[in-house]
């Protein structure tokens, strides 16, 4: 089922690039020369998913990003011509689900989106098999129909993909959770995809439950598990 896909880019190259090769494999995009135009269009108008550039004239990709998640969950994937872990990680705590450093590949990145639509249809699967709406571990709550998380009725803001790890860590508490199965359930990737999401992810996870009594312990060479301090 094709998808409606908008993408924000200065250089016209690369947006077309881009476009034709999403176009490819099915898909509807809409290619805007800035992020504003794009953002504009997206408040008229959600997509199913956005990539957008760092480095644009007006406001950067950071800034439509966060005027993005104000109001959507939609996947979000960030283009940067800086392999910069700056970059990388203020990308993903804004709440972006993915970065791609230029030079890339068209075809690996078609490939990310099609990872990142299948992950989606997984969870809108198991959202309709679960049953329990609230999961508890320690002193953290999580409301899976408000898609809430708490610590003592204080709420803590996180990201989807926060979200979601964390989620996932709560429903597998009894065993460790290795990288792989993470980066397959969570962001839909197949094992030989070289990325940082989980551990990026769960880095900036440690930090917003630092005041809880819950550990993301890691298991060297495998993984995740919960720990109740």
């Amino acid at each position: 089922m094709s998808k409606l896909i908008y993408i924000a880019d200065d250089e016209n190259n690369i947006r077309k690039l881009v476009k034709t090769f999403l176009e490819n494999d099915g898909h509807i995009v809409k290619d805007f020369e800035n992020g504003d135009l794009l953002l504009k269009e997206f408040n008229e108008k959600e997509c199913d998913l956005v990539i957008l550039d760092i480095m644009m004239p007006g406001s950067d990709g950071f800034e439509i990003c966060t005027s993005i998640r104000e109001k959507s969950t939609v996947p979000i994937i960030m283009l940067t011509a800086r392999d910069s872990d700056i970059d990388y990680i203020t990308g993903i705590t804004l709440g972006s689900d993915d970065y791609f450093t230029k030079p890339f590949s068209p075809m690996a990145l078609v490939m990310r989106v099609k990872a990142i639509f299948r992950r989606i249809d997984f969870e809108k699967i198991q959202n309709n098999k679960s049953k329990q709406t609230v999961l508890e571990f320690g002193d953290i709550t999580i409301n899976t129909d408000t898609k809430t998380v708490s610590n003592l009725n204080e709420i803590i803001d996180l990201t989807p993909n926060e979200y979601n790890l964390l989620t996932y860590l709560f429903e597998n508490k009894e065993r460790a959770v290795s990288r792989e199965e993470l980066l397959n359930k969570i962001w839909g990737y197949d094992s030989e995809i070289e990325t940082r999401a989980a551990d990026d992810t769960v880095k900036r996870l440690r930090k917003k439950i630092s005041d809880t009594n819950i550990l993301i312990e890691t298991v060297w060479g495998f993984g995740f598990r919960l720990k109740e301090n």
